[in-house]
């Protein structure tokens, strides 16, 4: 690694140079402040080994402008045992640690590997970041289209500010991977990104998960815990699905977003909730609204800065970028050499309405990667539904003379809805439900009721 040595005795220079490169290491060498700090500027430098004791610019200076300019430099201070307070001033300041004249060598390099193994784990730490920006980043959520292009200039202006999110939109059109872009690119970033699956369990338990418990506070609570606010501290909860939490939740959640406080269930102690709330729902709120479902308060209180995410249908141009992301990262996972997409399935994914949006298109894409036996992905291995859609007829426009039964009707339409959400979602019944908006248990209880079973549908 890199190490510069700012020191103005040169027996001092000669001894750590030669002690240094014994190690495998590079060295630069200074002799003035002034002269590091521009081997800085001109050189990758992983460690500074800096005497306190330089003539004009005096050591404290130079490592003042060195935080300013690269808060995560590591420096070793050298200094005589008469000016220790001076070290550990330095410490205070920024620097790694320091070393005292006369020195002992083993001493020096225990120091600098020390220095040097924080220096590595702190450019790892950036690289990782870094990886998660690219992860989470716009280049992760594909769109050319105009309403795409629309949800990245909110995304930028959103992310870096305090206000709390609301991103709206039908199911699988991409909410959680938009929340997480946000967070990744808010001044939270470095913080955790909490996930509260809003619909998936009881209202005694969705609390326990948000505020946590003391120990005793119910039944079965054998230990305090920690909730999820409390787990997200200095980053973002996300809701998935806002509007299917209870209404006496609903009543809770709006005091931690007035007060940033809560406490946990059976608790006394107030503890400061310092969270960014990111919410996602695919449902009319304002609907619920008015029938008494949601809270108008907690709804405006969450409705603060909104980012709508257009259906697939709305954005068929994006449909070939997508399902060729879709083709390389599946491609690689199963090890298959698929390289292209045929015109003919273009063709039919471009036709297709995608009533499951870009969830539906990437099962699609993954289903033909995992069948495929050649080097393109073509029609055969595309699934019916795509291949031979049928579309729901609409409600007649007149009544037949002898008229008709509501009941058959509705129970054909009730059929044809289940058969088209469980083909859009590959026979999925819990993704399905979520189509639907209703509880997978409901929707188990409703195929057997019309006796529709996955394997005739899929």
């Amino acid at each position: 690694m890199n190490i510069l040595i700012i020191d103005d005795e040169e027996v001092l220079q000669d001894v750590l140079t030669q002690l240094i490169q014994r190690e495998g290491h590079t060295t630069f060498s200074a002799t003035t402040g002034e002269e590091g700090l521009r081997l800085l500027g001109e050189e990758e430098i992983d460690l500074v080994v800096l005497d306190l004791m330089l003539p004009g610019m005096s050591g404290q200076e130079v490592l003042a402008e060195i935080q300013r300019t690269d808060p995560d430099q590591v420096v070793v201070v050298i200094t005589a045992y008469s000016s220790i307070e001076g070290a550990i001033t330095a410490m205070r300041d920024g620097a790694f640690h320091y070393i005292p004249k006369p020195f002992k060598n083993e001493e020096v390099l225990l120091t600098i590997n020390k220095g040097l193994e924080q220096r590595r784990l702190a450019t790892e730490n950036r690289s990782l970041r870094e990886q998660l920006k690219q992860r989470f980043g716009f280049d992760n959520i594909i769109g050319k289209s105009q309403p795409m292009q629309q949800v990245f200039d909110l995304i930028t202006l959103a992310a870096p500010a305090k206000s709390n999110i609301l991103i709206r939109g039908e199911s699988g059109t991409g909410k959680e991977l938009v929340a997480k872009a946000i967070h990744h690119h808010s001044l939270r970033a470095e913080g955790p990104f909490v996930t509260v699956n809003s619909g998936s369990m009881p209202a005694d338990l969705l609390e326990s998960n948000l505020f946590g418990h003391v120990k005793g506070a119910f039944t079965g609570a054998i230990s305090t815990k920690k909730g999820l606010f409390e787990m997200a501290s200095g980053g973002s909860i996300f809701f998935d699905e806002i509007g299917n939490i209870p209404l006496d939740t609903q009543a809770k959640l709006l005091r931690v977003i007035q007060e940033r406080e809560f406490m946990r269930l059976g608790g006394v102690e107030t503890i400061k909730a310092d969270v960014r709330i990111v919410a996602a729902t695919n449902a009319d709120l304002e609907e619920a609204v008015t029938d008494g479902a949601f809270r108008e308060d907690l709804y405006y209180r969450l409705n603060v800065i909104t980012i709508p995410l257009p259906p697939l249908r709305k954005r068929t141009e994006d449909v070939p970028l997508l399902a060729n992301h879709f083709l390389q990262r599946y491609g690689e996972e199963n090890e298959k050499p698929l390289e292209v997409i045929s015109s003919g399935a273009m063709a039919l994914l471009l036709d297709y309405h995608w009533p499951g949006n870009v969830r539906e298109l990437e099962n699609v894409i993954e289903r033909g990667v995992v069948l495929s036996t050649g080097d393109a992905l073509d029609e055969s291995l595309l699934p019916m539904s795509v291949r031979q859609p049928s579309p729901m007829a609409p409600p007649p426009s007149s009544l037949p003379t002898n008229g008709v039964s509501l009941k058959e009707a509705v129970t054909d339409y009730e059929r044809q809805l289940i058969i088209k959400a469980l083909q859009a979602t590959g026979g999925v019944q819990k993704r399905a439900a979520e189509m639907l908006q209703v509880k997978p248990t409901t929707l188990h209880e409703m195929m057997k009721r019309l006796s529709i079973s996955v394997e005739s549908v899929t």
